[in-house]
């Protein structure tokens, strides 16, 4: 699973292919299509795609001579359940800890 997440996590440190998820959440995309908003060639983002595809992000199926790429929300699964892992506590109010201070331990002059 760690080879999995690495692979994923490579794949979305590019910001281009998290722009080109970005847009596969709207629909199904031609590769020219996904292609015509980025300033580069069809071959940068041609590499692009088969790295969102090696990660299991997106998938690609040719229909005639079209191209087309499918976003595969499932492969963000591990990597979600992971990123949760490190929200499972709330931020400590510091104001209410201090109150709670206050309430719960005398003070050394009151001692």
């Amino acid at each position: 699973m760690s080879n999995d997440l690495d692979t994923v996590f490579a794949a979305l440190a590019d910001p281009t292919r998290r722009a080109i998820l970005a847009m596969l959440l709207e629909d199904d995309m031609a590769v020219t299509d996904v292609a015509e908003p980025f300033e580069m060639s069809l071959a940068a983002i041609s590499k692009h795609l088969v790295i969102l595809t090696k990660a299991g992000l997106i998938s690609q199926e040719k229909h005639g001579r079209v191209k087309w790429c499918k976003l595969e929300p499932d492969a963000l699964r591990a990597a979600s359940v992971w990123m949760q892992g490190f929200g499972q506590f709330e931020p400590v109010n510091l104001d209410a800890f201090e109150r709670f201070l206050e309430i719960e331990l005398p003070r050394s002059d009151e001692a």
